[in-house]
């Protein structure tokens, strides 16, 4: 058996997709996305993703931490944290229907997260358009300019941002 080597990459049958951040004689330990650091055994059931090979040293924690967090940004919507103006924390958004129906309320907090994960999934969407190999480049600045007129669509709720570079941008005028 060829041991996986320290950064190797893989998808385990119970604990989800990790990667391999030290490697004894018995155990792989793997941080893994949704369940942090665990040790398994090198005959596990899992499967290789990515292999590095000659890499069973130990490693420092930050290489550990910078492992993580590029992993985390490859597969995750959320890319960085993003601040609701002082102003709206601790609010609530009122929805009012007519007709004497009752109203929908909810903390203002718990909407701006949904906003901004629209946000990040737009860019993850943005990106994966950009990097295809699938579409040509009209096609690319055909959908390019679908995602600039959701943005557009979405400045409404630049308001609820902490700080101007977090939000929304649609087409500048020239």
């Amino acid at each position: 058996m060829k041991l996986l080597g320290i950064g190797s990459r893989i998808d385990h049958s119970e604990y989800g997709k990790g990667v391999v951040t030290n490697v004894s004689s018995k155990h792989y330990w793997v941080t893994f996305l949704d369940n942090g650091l665990e040790t398994i055994d090198l005959d596990s059931d899992f499967e290789i993703i990515e292999s590095v090979e000659d890499e069973v040293d130990t490693v420092s924690f930050f290489d550990v931490e910078r492992s993580l967090v590029k992993i985390l940004e490859k597969w995750s919507d959320t890319h960085e944290k993003v601040a609701l103006a002082d102003k709206w924390k601790g609010g609530k958004l009122i929805l009012e229907p007519s007709g004497g129906l009752a109203a929908k309320e909810m903390p203002i907090d718990t909407f701006f997260h949904k906003i901004v994960m629209v946000r990040d999934r737009i860019r993850v969407m943005e990106q994966k358009i950009n990097s295809s190999k699938n579409l040509d480049d009209q096609e690319k600045v055909d959908l390019q300019q679908y995602i600039t007129r959701i943005y557009g669509s979405l400045t409404s709720f630049n308001v609820l941002f902490k700080n101007k570079s977090d939000q929304l941008v649609g087409e500048r005028s020239k």
